[in-house]
């Protein structure tokens, strides 16, 4: 499913959430002391998706630490994104000499809780959601490419996003996204940071979100 909107040169792996999880190598159970099993559940699968997302790309697969956000630290020359949700894990990864970065997410395709559309949308995203139609949860997928978006820019930038630092819009016909960062990135970036475009899918009550960022 997530492969279905990243180009074709981009790596991506994918496992159901209720799939059987493999044993972790030391460094990365040490990410996991004081985990609860869902926690650790979800680590692990990401981290199944993750190699074999770097094994299609020809990489031998290695342990992925956690770094001090707590996103994987991916192999010299790679760039990758992991999500999971209840029913879908998956994990993308990229050439870095092609990509400043990848960026994924997988949402259920529900509504957001009751008070967290205000914290996450603009007010451009909630006028645009309200005036369109029911299906599929337009407001959780804005949260899911935001989402995607924080997965580019943190490792560009060292830097947080917040929700209302981006503003999307969406083309419900052609299954694309473009969001305008609000903020300008902490220090000049050699990566074009203003306007991030991406794709997205929903099929089986999931939703997906992707951007990848040429260089």
């Amino acid at each position: 499913m997530i492969k279905d909107i990243l180009p074709h040169d981009v790596a991506a792996a994918w496992v159901p959430g209720d799939a059987a999880p493999e044993p972790l190598p030391p460094e990365e159970e040490a990410a996991l002391v004081r985990a609860v099993e869902k926690r650790r559940r979800e680590f692990a699968l990401g981290r199944l998706c993750a190699r074999r997302a770097i094994t299609a790309l020809g990489r031998a697969p290695v342990p992925l630490p956690s770094g001090p956000s707590r996103a994987p630290v991916w192999p010299a020359g790679l760039v990758g994104s992991i999500t999971h949700c209840a029913p879908y894990c998956a994990a993308a990864v990229a050439d870095a000499a092609l990509y400043w970065g990848v960026g994924i997410d997988a949402e259920p395709d529900e509504p957001l809780p009751p008070g967290v559309a205000e914290m996450v949308l603009t007010g451009t995203e909630r006028a645009w959601i309200a005036a369109a139609a029911p299906i599929p949860s337009w407001d959780r997928l804005v949260f899911s490419a935001k989402e995607a978006v924080f997965k580019v820019w943190h490792p560009l930038t060292g830097a947080w996003l917040g929700f209302h630092d981006a503003d999307l819009s969406v083309d419900p016909d052609r299954g694309v996204f473009t969001a305008t960062l609000l903020r300008a990135p902490p220090q000049p970036q050699a990566a074009p940071l203003r306007r991030l475009c991406g794709r997205f899918l929903v099929r089986g009550k999931v939703i997906v979100t992707a951007i990848a960022l040429p260089r």
